[in-house]
């Protein structure tokens, strides 16, 4: 019989806390803690409560509307669902030239850009620079910017840069058509490369100030950075044939939590004899796990953590630098801290200015071919490192050139188990036996946030909801009540 939250608390006499949404999140999600009588979580979950259905709508649609469709998904990463679809649909009509993929590497450089510079100076810093206790009037931007003017605007300045990397080749900051099945819709002009070229020397000096933020934010309370929602898991990423860690195209690579080798280079094609999706009925996101250690071993984490310690190096010299302090620092182990999310980000960040600024100097992005030519396929595989992590798109295509079959895998997907552990892991550290509070609820909210979890490309969920947190007893009466943006 499948656990149930609600049935449990009553036959086990245990208490129920609801968080729901969680905040300062993309989407909408919600978190349900079972405690017992003594005060002590015996049950942690993130539930996502609206249904997805993108997989079936796209069934019956002609394949060339597939990733302008699918990046509907999201309003945040929307290039990511694009670029993933184009690639998976390359397969159909033939390989891009090269130019087409310079143009969308430009494009995914300048995603990972803004949305690592949205989450951290957005969402995550005001838990970092003003603590986890802070009020909650402190907790956001404009608090940022009032007390922080500086870190504001570089955060600022650094995601419009990266939205106008995405507007210049894909057509508009959220939701355009630059990506197509085999190739791209535009190229660059020379005043177009211009303009992004002036300031890519600023954006990669800022993206350095804030790899250094970070590590200076840590180092005040290494502590609690080593140990908050900590829990040991395998990763996986793509990595290029060299090692290097890479955003567009590669081999899978994956390790234990030691650091051993699990799989390295396996073909995307192939993913689905690696990696299988498991579906439980409390949550409408599956649970992926690897196929050869089963459901209960064989979940996993992804995204920037994972990939700045999954590579062998980091192609550009800035970031490759500060890759290096970060291993260093974690004594050549291998680092499973949430909070280390942040400071890989920041690498990350570093590592895409430097790609902007060096791929810009690339004559192809101004002239060259837009649509490549192959044999007509039925189908196929893309993937991509989405700013959260790995993301994949799959597709079959009938002679009628019908979408005939679609499944995604997206980055939060990945790490649904992982983020399930870390909100356990913070519960039992500060929720065993204590009365609700602001704090530690923001603690859980907090160790979510360092995922990054785009909710929304699993939730597609519309409207403001507010936040409430309630501590029931076994009779079901409340025995504690918060309530945020009623």
């Amino acid at each position: 019989m499948a656990f149930d939250l609600e049935t449990a608390a009553n036959q086990q006499n245990l208490r129920r806390i609801a968080i729901d949404p969680i905040s300062r999140v993309e989407g909408h999600g919600k978190i349900t803690l079972l405690l017992g009588d003594d005060g002590r979580v015996h049950q942690a979950r993130l539930h996502i409560v609206e249904f997805r259905g993108f997989e079936k709508f796209i069934q019956g649609r002609p394949y060339w509307e597939a990733p302008v469709m699918v990046q509907r998904l999201c309003g945040i990463c929307p290039v990511s669902h694009q670029i993933a679809a184009a690639k998976a649909l390359d397969h159909v009509v033939g390989a891009p030239p090269p130019s087409a993929e310079k143009m969308r590497r430009l494009m995914h450089y300048g995603q990972i850009l803004q949305s690592h510079a949205l989450h951290f100076f957005f969402l995550s810093s005001p838990d970092l620079l003003f603590g986890f206790d802070a009020e909650v009037d402190q907790r956001n931007i404009v608090a940022v910017a009032a007390q922080y003017p500086e870190i504001a605007r570089q955060g600022i300045a650094l995601r419009k840069w990266g939205q106008e990397a995405i507007r210049l080749t894909s057509g508009k900051r959220v939701h355009g058509t630059g990506a197509i099945p085999g190739g791209i819709n535009k190229l660059l002009s020379a005043a177009e490369r211009d303009e992004l070229r002036a300031d890519a020397d600023q954006m990669v000096a800022w993206s350095r100030d804030a790899v250094e933020l970070v590590k200076k934010l840590i180092d005040a309370n290494r502590a609690q950075f080593e140990q908050f929602g900590l829990f040991r898991s395998s990763m996986m990423s793509l990595v290029r044939g060299d090692g290097a860690l890479e955003l567009y195209d590669g081999g899978l690579r994956a390790r234990g939590a030691d650091g051993a080798l699990i799989f390295d280079g396996a073909s995307d094609q192939k993913y689905d004899t690696l990696i299988r999706e498991e579906v439980k009925p409390w949550t409408y996101m599956k649970f992926p796990y690897f196929t050869q250690f089963g459901r209960d071993d064989g979940w996993y984490k992804v995204g920037p953590l994972a990939r700045v310690q999954n590579c062998d190096f980091i192609s550009t010299p800035l970031a490759e630098v500060e890759r290096r302090i970060f291993i260093e620092a974690s004594g050549g182990k291998i680092c499973h801290a949430p909070l280390a999310y942040h400071w890989t980000r920041m690498i990350e960040m570093l590592h895409a200015a430097e790609l902007i600024r060096d791929l810009l100097d690339d004559p192809d992005l101004l002239a060259g071919e837009r649509i490549g030519s192959g044999a007509r396929g039925h189908g196929g595989v893309g993937v991509i490192e989405a700013p959260r992590g790995t993301l994949i798109h799959q597709y079959e295509v009938g002679d009628d050139d019908l979408i005939t079959m679609c499944n995604l895998i997206v980055s939060t997907t990945h790490n649904n188990q992982a983020m399930n552990e870390a909100v356990r892991s913070v519960a039992r550290q500060y929720i065993d036996g204590q009365r609700v509070t602001e704090a530690l609820l923001n603690r859980i909210e907090i160790v979510i946030r360092a995922f990054d979890p785009c909710l929304s490309c699993a939730t597609h969920a519309l409207g403001k909801m507010p936040l409430i947190v309630e501590l029931l007893d076994a009779s079901g009466a409340s025995v504690d009540r918060l309530v945020r943006n009623a």
